[in-house]
């Protein structure tokens, strides 16, 4: 009796959902170096330790909401 992976390596691959998390990983670079650029923009009296720290932040917040 077969435990269905053999099968599975049978089939053709489909790149949909790889080309859904390709996306959504471009999308989120996109979104970080945007608000990377905004911030340097309206506050550009921040030290490069508190742009990483606010960026960090930025992307913990796209974590969660995904």
């Amino acid at each position: 009796m077969s435990d269905g992976n053999f099968n599975r390596a049978l089939l053709p691959s489909t790149p949909y959902r790889s080309g859904v998390k390709m996306g959504q990983q471009q999308m989120r670079a996109r979104a970080v170096a945007a608000f990377e650029t905004v911030v340097k923009e309206k506050f550009p009296a921040l030290t490069d330790e508190e742009l990483h720290a606010m960026t960090d932040a930025f992307r913990r917040c796209l974590a969660e909401h995904e």
